[in-house]
């Protein structure tokens, strides 16, 4: 199984998209600073994955999410809750990657 996944730094507020094969490993390797694109926004929370049968396909659906279209369909149907949910939390801006 392949997943792509959202991934939203509870420092910047940022989100970060990506794909693996191994889901609780990548999100370790993410937190523990291994991952160069995304070390500056340690920590980073899980708010979104889904899985793929191949590993083009999980990429592929990565690379749409990196696109004008596919980042507006993430954050309307896919992460709108962590958006509410850290607006709430009385954070003051979230910046879209």
């Amino acid at each position: 199984m392949y997943y792509t996944y959202i991934l939203l730094s509870s420092k910047s507020h940022k989100f970060y998209f990506g794909s693996t094969n191994d889901l609780q490993k990548r999100l370790k390797l993410h937190n523990n600073g291994e991952v160069k694109s995304t070390k500056s926004g340690i920590p980073w929370k899980l708010v979104w994955y889904g899985g793929f049968g191949t590993e083009r396909q999980a990429r592929d659906f990565e690379l749409y999410f990196k696109t004008g279209s596919g980042k507006a369909f993430a954050y309307k149907r896919l992460v709108s809750v962590a958006l509410t949910k850290d607006l709430l939390e009385g954070r003051k801006s979230i910046t879209k990657l």
